[in-house]
C-alpha cells in the first residue's frame, strides 16, 4: 500500500508538541511498517539533518509541494488529484477541502489527528480568526475523514460531543502517544544553562515549560506561588516560567510585580530543547496547571527526568498521568498553592510520585501509537 502523509509540519526550526508529535509518529509509522510505501509531502526540499529517512530508504519518498499559500487545500489536494495514494494521513494539520468532493473520498482512505478542541472550552483564549480557523478545519476532518484519530480518550469524548452530528463514534479512536524525548545534555551543558538564568545557585525551583498565554492557566499559578513563598526564606525555592509569549497580551512581570513575587519568579522567554532538558532535570518539580490538555507531553517530559509532577485534574490530565501525578481544581489558587508546598517539600509524596511517574511512562509507546495509526489507516 502506499501511504500518503503530510509532513508539512516537520521541518520547522521551533517544534510545539503538534510538530514533534507529527516527526514521532510518522517515525514510527516507517519503521513499524516496512511492507507499505510512503509519500512524505513536505513545504520544500528537507535541510540536512532533517530527521525522518530520506529518499534511498526503502519505501520512502519526499514530495516537495512549493506553494507559498494556500498549501493545504490548493497544493497538497493538487498533488493528491493528480497522484493519489491509497491512503493519506494527516498527523498535525487539516484535510484538504477537496475531500467534501466524494469522488476524493472514494479514491483515497483519509486519516486524521485532532489533537485537542480547547478552542470550544475556552474561546476568549484564542484570536477570533484563530479559533475560526480551527472550528472549520476540524469539522472538516470530523465529517470527511475515514477515521480521526485523538490523543486521549477526554479528547474523544469531546470530538463527539461538538462535531459527532452524524459522525459514527467508532470512527473517533484513540491513539495515546509516546513520550517526547528531552535533548541529551552534558554536565557543563547544564551548568551553562542554569547559569544563564541565574539559577545556579544552589536553590530548588518549580518548573513550568510552554508558550506563556491564557489557557496555561499562569495568573493563578504565579498567585498561587506568592502564597507558597509568603514569608520564607529569601533565599528559599523559586518558580521558572520557560516559553515565549504567546496570545494574550499580558504583561507577565506586572502580574508578577502585582503578586509581590518578583525575587522568587524567573521568566526565561523561549527556550532550546536543550535549555529545556537541562531545566527539567534540574528541576525539584513540575507544575502544570492548564485549564485544557488534549494530552499533555509535559507530564511524560517531566516524569521521563525523574521529577514529581503536580498538574491541574481538568481535561485529559489525570488520564495521562495515571494517578502519578498529584492533580488539583486549577481554578482554586489554594489548592495549586497546597500541591505546590507538598510536591516541594514532603518527601514521602515526592519519592511516591517519582517512583509511580517511572512506571506510569511505561504505558506510551510511540510503535504502539503508530500501529492504531497503520489499522486505521488500512480500514
Amino acid at each position: 500500500m502506499l501511504i500518503g502523509i503530510d509532513a508539512s509540519r516537520t521541518t520547522g526550526a521551533r517544534l510545539t508538541g503538534t510538530e514533534r508529535y507529527s516527526r514521532e509518529v510518522i517515525a514510527a509509522l516507517i519503521r513499524i511498517a516496512p511492507q507499505h510505501r510512503f509519500r512524505l509531502y513536505l513545504r520544500d526540499w528537507p535541510a540536512p539533518g532533517f530527521p525522518l529517512p530520506a529518499v534511498p530508504s526503502a519505501g520512502v519518498e519526499h514530495r516537495p509541494i512549493r506553494i507559498p499559500r494556500l498549501w493545504t487545500h490548493v497544493g497538497l489536494a493538487r498533488e493528491l488529484m493528480a497522484h493519489p495514494p491509497d491512503a493519506l494521513f494527516v498527523p498535525a494539520h487539516v484535510l484538504p477541502a477537496a475531500f467534501a468532493w466524494p469522488r476524493m473520498r472514494r479514491r483515497i482512505h483519509a486519516v486524521v489527528t485532532v489533537h485537542d478542541v480547547g478552542y470550544r472550552h475556552f474561546p476568549s483564549a484564542h484570536p477570533p480568526a484563530q479559533r475560526l480557523y480551527l472550528d472549520l478545519g476540524t469539522r472538516l476532518s470530523v465529517r470527511y475523514a475515514g477515521a480521526v484519530i485523538v490523543d486521549s480518550e477526554a479528547t474523544r469524548r469531546d470530538v463527539i460531543r461538538f462535531y459527532g452530528n452524524g459522525v459514527a463514534p467508532d470512527r473517533i479512536i484513540v491513539a495515546h502517544p509516546g513520550p517526547l524525548s528531552l535533548a541529551e545534555v552534558s554536565e557543563e551543558e547544564a551548568r551553562r544553562t542554569l547559569a544563564k538564568f541565574g539559577l545556579d545557585d544552589g536553590r530548588p525551583y518549580a518548573l513550568h515549560v510552554g508558550t506563556l498565554q491564557p489557557r496555561k492557566n499562569l495568573r493563578r499559578l504565579i498567585e498561587a506561588w506568592a502564597r507558597v513563598v509568603q514569608g520564607a526564606d529569601p533565599h528559599g525555592p523559586r518558580l521558572v516560567l520557560a516559553g515565549g509569549r504567546g496570545w494574550g497580551g499580558e504583561d507577565w512581570a506586572a502580574v508578577i510585580e502585582a503578586a509581590h513575587a518578583r525575587s522568587s519568579v524567573v521568566l526565561t522567554s523561549y527556550v532550546s530543547d536543550a535549555e529545556k532538558a537541562a531545566l527539567m532535570r534540574g528541576a525539584r518539580a513540575y507544575v502544570f496547571p492548564s485549564l485544557y490538555e488534549g494530552f499533555g507531553f509535559p507530564v511524560l517530559e517531566a516524569q521521563s527526568a525523574g521529577v514529581p509532577v503536580a498538574c491541574s485534574d481538568a481535561s485529559s490530565l489525570p488520564e495521562i498521568a495515571g494517578g502519578s501525578a498529584l492533580l488539583f481544581d486549577p481554578l482554586d489558587v489554594e489548592a495549586i498553592a497546597g500541591a505546590l508546598r507538598t510536591v516541594l517539600f514532603d518527601e514521602g509524596v515526592r519519592y511516591h510520585l517519582i517512583e509511580a511517574g517511572c512506571r506510569n511512562l511505561m504505558r506510551f509507546s510511540w510503535d504502539a501509537c503508530a500501529r492504531i495509526v497503520l489499522q486505521s489507516l488500512q480500514m
